[in-house]
């Protein structure tokens, strides 16, 4: 009996401690619930494990020569956690205003009372990561940032979160900034990268962005320690193939005579004959009356239009190729119009009509004579014509890096619109519509002997200023015809400059193959003359080219040159964007060509044995004719001289330049000269070799910073 009241004994003893125990651990759970809740909440804060991203530095777009035509720059978003665990009452209170008024003057996008307003509405709310500004700061102004009152106590007592934000920057502002492109990145909800973007940014995006890497930080009391486990790799550096004085010649002759027809948009791009390297692309549009803009649209590659004239080389290549014609051959263009069934086609103002050879018809840009001869051979037979341009690999896109290329359209027999007229009008340029790119690919085709190559924008990558990949060019066709037809058609090139359309391009230091181009512009579905397309007023609105390379016999560089709807009574090819093209081989030829055989610098001209002497930096003349032991008075002050040779002695002496007008550079070197002048600011386009025997504005003009001036040589 004993045992039994001892054994219940104990039974009870431990049934009653399960029962203390379970009241226990229930009392603890209430405690922690809804006693303690917030004072636990607030420990946890403090101490904090969370997972990061380590973003990878993006690498640069650089030009042929390595400069940054786009690179990241540093900067950081501004956040608050308004319920920071030592941001209290008391300081919250004491400081807001003071904090407001910092906030004001570092980001000037709204008062003081409206910054103090969102903080306290923010701080209602618990916000623990409230935006500051959508404005991006930079490091100077981060340090500036971090001595504001209540940010000053930084993250736990002060509520201060800073957070990376690199922006992308151009250096060269819009100079090709159309092909180098933009990009953005958005995250998923996994964190993981969204990169949108256009240009190169986005082609070579996967180069560029590097890899990630991977880290966590612990918050520990009120700052967070970082632990790295997988370090991020930078991205590589993009070379490009743009050359920055190329584009910047492009560019500013560009805008002039878009700026001087007020057309609506233009594009120019310069191509290396052998390599098809793009030296430089320029893309401006409209954006406001005499104001032209390059972040719109990349009509060099996205912008088929039909190309008029043009297009006359590979008509001529078809029936060259074909057998059926030859240079010498005559064609009647009558009185300059023929009827092709219910249609008329009509040569421009002032073509010649009669009776004329091919050679005629081409440097003419005779509309009547070309559509003859591809009329009368191809009407029976226009597949034959078709496949004659499809050898010459025009019919397809060129396969750029760049995403957003249009490819041509190339009429075909089973077209809807196909009619009786479609050959004849083909044959001129109209019923096919090709991209500026597209149709200097064929004529670089011709200045390289006949090998077609792809264009390309960028000839290797970089990694920490080595080369560690190179691109060669890339040949999309060995041989787009026979070397009879490659050299009849480079002799047409050249004779639309020496006797045709283009003789306005004419120089005697070196000779421009090529072609002019004036395409009426087709408005949609209403044809070339109907209101309401893209802004156009009405009429017949033209688009205005020039293709072709440079030096004729030894091409080293191809260029197009196109502009679309110039509006001042103006809209030949010839006088529009040849002018542009002129300007850019000339400074081209001068920067980079040797003088030609049959161009000989004049010989030193000599007085009395003394030898002529070029004015310009007094510094260096003096220090040249100290070297060769020559006498000579110095009775300058200024830093550049002129020159004066007497009899048995040469004298240097003062320009008398003022401050702030262009002053004479006649007699100078191109280098002097070029020196002198862009030290004022003036941008300087030469011609030609030899010294300064005119500069297009005037010595005694006010200087005009930006402006162009231009220096013709003997």
């Amino acid at each position: 009996m004993k045992l039994k009241r001892d054994i219940l004994w104990r039974v009870g003893t431990v049934y009653m401690g399960m029962v203390l125990l379970s009241f226990a651990i229930l009392f603890q759970i209430i405690k922690l619930q809804f006693v303690e809740r917030f004072q636990w909440q607030e420990q946890a804060a403090l101490l904090k494990v969370e997972d990061v991203i380590i973003d990878a530095n993006r690498g640069s777009v650089l030009s042929d020569d390595g400069r940054k035509l786009a690179c990241s720059v540093p900067g950081y978003k501004i956040y608050m956690d308004t319920r920071a665990a030592g941001l209290t009452p008391e300081v919250f209170k004491a400081d807001i205003d003071s904090l407001s008024l910092c906030l004001s003057r570092l980001f000037r996008d709204k008062s003081a009372a409206a910054y103090k307003q969102a903080i306290v509405n923010a701080r209602k709310k618990g916000m623990r990561y409230y935006q500051i500004s959508n404005q991006r700061i930079s490091i100077i102004d981060l340090k500036r940032l971090k001595k504001f009152p209540i940010f000053r106590l930084g993250a736990n007592k002060g509520g201060l979160i800073v957070v990376d934000d690199e922006s992308r920057k151009l250096p060269f502002g819009s100079l090709a900034s159309r092909t180098i492109g933009k990009f953005s990145i958005e995250r998923d909800s996994l964190g993981r990268k969204q990169t949108r973007g256009i240009g190169l940014e986005i082609a070579y995006n996967e180069v560029l962005q590097g890899k990630d890497g991977v880290g966590d930080k612990t918050r520990i009391g009120g700052r967070w320690v970082h632990d790295v486990q997988v370090h991020p790799v930078d991205g590589d550096d993009v070379v490009t193939t743009i050359n920055v004085e190329i584009q910047d010649v492009a560019e500013q002759t560009l805008r002039d005579q878009l700026m001087k027809h007020n057309a609506r948009y233009g594009t120019a791009v310069v191509m290396e004959v052998k390599t098809g390297a793009v030296k430089a692309i320029v893309n401006l549009h409209r954006a406001a009356p005499g104001r032209y803009v390059e972040d719109h649209f990349n009509y060099a590659i996205g912008e088929a239009a039909e190309p008029g004239s043009t297009f006359k080389l590979a008509s001529m290549m078809v029936a060259l190729e074909d057998g059926v014609v030859d240079l010498d051959d005559v064609v009647d263009t009558e009185d300059g119009s023929t009827k092709y069934y219910d249609r008329t086609l009509r040569d421009s103002e002032g073509a010649k009509g009669g009776r004329l050879t091919i050679r005629q018809v081409f440097a003419n840009s005779s509309n009547v004579g070309i559509s003859k001869v591809i009329f009368n051979h191809y009407r029976q037979d226009p597949e034959d014509f078709l496949d004659g341009i499809a050898k010459l690999g025009i019919n397809q896109k060129m396969g750029i890096e760049i995403p957003g290329e249009v490819p041509p359209y190339i009429k075909n027999t089973q077209d809807k619109s196909w009619s009786g007229t479609t050959i004849p009008w083909m044959s001129i340029g109209y019923e096919v519509k090709m991209t500026p790119l597209q149709i200097l690919t064929l004529y670089n085709a011709v200045a390289n002997n006949g090998t077609m190559v792809r264009p390309s924008f960028v000839k290797g990558i970089s990694r920490h200023g080595k080369i560690i990949e190179t691109f060669d060019a890339d040949v999309i066709k060995s041989s787009i015809c026979s070397r009879s037809t490659l050299r009849k058609v480079r002799e047409l090139l050249e004779e639309v400059v020496e006797n045709g359309t283009a003789q306005n391009l004419k120089n005697s230091h070196y000779k421009i193959a090529g072609k002019t181009g004036t395409a009426q512009v087709a408005k949609g579905a209403g044809g070339y003359g109907t209101k309401g397309y893209r802004g156009d007023e009405g009429g017949v609105s033209y688009q205005a080219s020039f293709v072709g390379y440079f030096p004729a016999d030894e091409p080293l560089y191809s260029c197009i040159v196109v502009v679309n709807s110039p509006s001042n009574n103006v809209y030949y090819g010839n006088v529009i964007s040849g002018a542009v093209f002129k300007a850019i081989s000339d400074r081209l030829y001068a920067a980079s060509f040797k003088v030609t055989d049959d161009y000989k610098e004049p010989a030193p001209l000599l007085t009395d044995n003394l030898p002529y002497t070029k004015a310009g930096n007094r510094k260096e003349l003096r220090r040249v004719l100290s070297k060769i032991d020559l006498d000579y008075d110095d009775n300058a002050d200024e830093e550049w001289v002129g020159v004066k040779v007497d009899k048995d002695i040469i004298e240097l002496v003062d320009r008398q330049s003022a401050k702030g007008l262009v002053p004479n550079v006649k007699g100078y070197g191109a280098r002097d000269a070029v020196s002198l002048l862009e030290s004022m600011g003036l941008r300087v386009y030469v011609t030609g070799f030899g010294k300064v025997v005119s500069q297009s504005i005037a010595p005694g003009a006010r200087i005009q910073r930006g402006s162009t001036i231009v220096l013709h040589m003997s």
